[in-house]
């Protein structure tokens, strides 16, 4: 990934998943030759969401985003999906960090249930 504003939102998103749940697993999955890295993952008791970079955005997905309240509104995209829904972040947007956080914790509450 280029060190950018992309890497460090990508950062940024990592802290505050962990914030919000601190046992949650990071991992790298989908790895390939245009994409050596992998995609970074995120579980707890199940997938929570995976992050994915673009050239122009960041995108989060969770994987059972159309079954969790989004009192924060952050879910723009994957909207018409039975199961997923996405967050694209694009340069200068801000994330809402306390609402973020608790997606996290409305996906692992799912996951556990």
């Amino acid at each position: 990934m280029a060190a950018d504003w992309r890497s460090d939102l990508v950062d940024h998103i990592r802290a505050l998943i962990f914030e919000a749940e601190p046992e949650a697993l990071e991992e790298a999955k989908w790895r390939k030759a245009s994409n050596p890295d992998g995609v970074p993952t995120f579980s707890c008791s199940g997938l929570i969401c995976t992050v994915e970079t673009y050239k122009d955005k960041v995108k989060v997905t969770f994987s059972q985003g159309a079954s969790l309240p989004d009192p924060g509104q952050l879910f723009n995209s994957s909207l018409d999906g039975a199961t997923r829904r996405a967050l694209d972040t694009f340069e200068g947007d801000t994330l809402n960090d306390a609402a973020f956080k608790e997606l996290v914790l409305e996906a692992v509450a799912f996951n556990r249930t």
